[in-house]
C-alpha cells in the first residue's frame, strides 16, 4: 500500500545512524534473569525495582480478583465502572502519601496528561525542569499555559523564571522527583522554598522515586520531610509497584475537580479486577516487607561502585537508576549488543530519548538481583567496555 513512504525514509535514515532498533521479546516472566532467544540473561533494564511483579501474594491477589469479579469492569468510571475496590485502592494510596485523597489513572503518562490539562488556562503558566519526562512535556502541550522551561535542577534559573512570571493567575512548578534517564533526584527542598517565597503551586512525578525514596518506599517528598507542602503528587503503578497504571495524590477539591475535568479518566475504562487487586496488595507488601527497599539500595551501591571502578561515567546519579554514559549513539548500540553477548540485558538509550551526543547504557538494578549476578553483570561490562574501547 502507497502512502508510508516518508515514514520508511525516515527508518531508512535511523538504521543508517545505528539506532533503529527491533523490540526484544522476554520468554519468561520480569526477574533478576530473563529468556531471550533461548538464554536465561541478566536484566539491567526493568522497572522493577522491588521484585514485585511476580510476588506470590500479588498473583494470588490477582487470580482471586478475576474469580470473583471477572476478567474486566466494562466501564469508565464515571458511568458504571467503579467498584468498591478502586475506591480502596485510591483511599490506601491517600494514607500512603499522607494527602487527603488519591485518584488512579491509566498509566503515569495519562495521568500527567490528565492533570495538567485540567487545571491549567491561558491565565496561568507551567514551569518545568528541562530534562523533565515526556509525559510531563505532553501534557504541557495539551494546556492553553503559558510555558516557561528552567535548566536543570538549577535554582537560581527557576528563581529568575518566578520572578518573571508574577503577573500570571497560577504559576505551577512541574519537576520529577528522580529523573528517570539520570537517576538524580530533584532539589524539593529548594523548589518548595522558592514556591512558597513566590506563591506558586508544586507538581511532582514520582515515577522512580515511589517505592525506592521515603519511608517504606513514600516516594521523594516524603524522603525529603515535605509531607503536606506539594501540592501534587503523580506516580505509577506499573514501577516499584509492579503492575499497572498511574496515579495523582493531593486535596480533596484536586481530585473532585479531576474527577469531572480530566479527560483520561472521564474516557478510559477502569481498571481491571486483577491489576486493582494486585496494586492493593503492593502498597500492603511495601509497608510490611520494608527490607525489600533495604536489599535495592545495597544492590545499587554494589553495581554502581563496580562501575567506577572499571572507569565508567555513570554521571549524577543518586538513585537504582545508574547510567552508562557513552556518547555516540550507534555505540550505544554496539554495546547494548555486546552485552547480551555476554549475558546482560541492558538497553542502550539514545536521542531523542536522551539528548544527542548523551546516549548511554541505562541500567536499574532491582531487589531481586543477587549480589553474584550483579558481579557477573560487572564482567560482563568490563569485557564489552574493553572491547569497544569505551574503556
Amino acid at each position: 500500500m502507497k502512502g508510508f513512504e516518508y515514514l520508511q525514509k525516515e527508518l531508512d535514515a535511523m538504521q543508517k545512524q545505528g539506532i533503529f532498533r527491533n523490540l526484544i521479546e522476554l520468554k519468561s516472566e520480569q526477574g533478576s534473569k530473563v529468556m531471550i532467544d533461548g538464554r536465561n540473561v541478566i536484566q539491567l533494564s526493568s522497572n522493577n525495582y522491588l521484585g514485585l511483579t511476580n510476588h506470590p501474594r500479588l498473583k494470588k491477589a490477582a487470580l482471586a480478583a478475576i474469580e470473583q469479579f471477572g476478567a474486566g469492569t466494562g466501564s469508565v468510571r464515571t458511568i458504571a465502572g467503579t467498584f468498591t475496590m478502586h475506591n480502596r485502592l485510591e483511599e490506601k494510596l491517600a494514607k500512603f502519601k499522607h494527602t487527603e485523597a488519591a485518584l488512579v489513572f491509566q498509566s503515569g503518562f495519562t495521568t500527567n496528561q490528565g492533570v495538567l490539562s485540567a487545571i491549567l488556562t491561558d491565565e496561568d503558566v507551567v514551569i518545568s525542569d528541562e530534562l523533565n519526562h515526556a509525559s510531563i512535556i505532553d501534557g504541557i502541550r495539551l494546556t492553553k499555559a503559558t510555558r516557561k522551561v528552567y535548566q536543570h535542577v538549577d535554582m537560581e534559573s527557576l528563581e529568575q523564571t518566578l520572578k518573571e512570571t508574577q503577573e500570571y493567575r497560577k504559576r505551577l512548578i512541574v519537576t520529577d522527583g528522580v529523573f528517570s534517564m539520570d537517576g538524580d533526584i530533584a532539589p524539593l527542598p529548594a523548589i518548595v522554598e522558592l514556591a512558597e517565597k513566590y506563591d506558586a503551586l508544586v507538581m511532582v512525578d514520582d515515577a522512580h522515586g515511589s517505592g525506592v525514596l521515603g519511608e517504606n518506599g513514600r516516594g521523594t517528598v516524603n524522603h525529603f520531610g515535605l509531607d503536606g507542602r506539594v501540592h501534587i503528587q503523580v506516580g505509577t503503578l506499573s514501577k516499584a509497584i509492579g503492575v499497572l497504571g498511574g496515579y495523582v495524590a493531593s486535596t480533596r477539591t484536586l481530585i473532585d475537580y479531576l474527577i469531572h475535568k480530566a479527560r483520561p479518566f472521564l474516557f478510559s475504562t477502569s481498571h481491571p479486577p486483577a491489576v486493582t487487586m494486585a496494586c492493593i496488595e503492593a502498597v500492603d507488601v511495601l509497608l510490611e516487607e520494608p527490607e525489600r527497599i533495604d536489599k535495592l539500595w545495597n544492590n545499587t551501591k554494589f553495581l554502581k561502585e563496580g562501575l567506577n571502578i572499571l572507569g565508567f561515567n555513570t554521571g549524577h546519579s543518586e538513585t537504582p537508576i545508574t547510567p552508562v554514559i557513552v556518547g555516540d549513539e550507534g555505540l550505544s548500540r554496539q554495546f547494548s549488543d555486546k552485552l547480551l553477548q555476554n549475558g546482560v540485558f541492558a538497553q542502550g538509550i539514545a536521542f531523542p530519548t536522551v539528548a544527542q551526543g548523551k546516549a548511554r547504557i541505562r541500567t536499574i538494578v532491582t531487589a531481586q538481583h543477587s549480589q553474584d549476578e550483579l558481579q557477573q553483570a560487572l564482567k560482563a561490562f568490563e569485557n564489552a567496555g574493553k572491547e569497544l574501547g569505551i574503556i
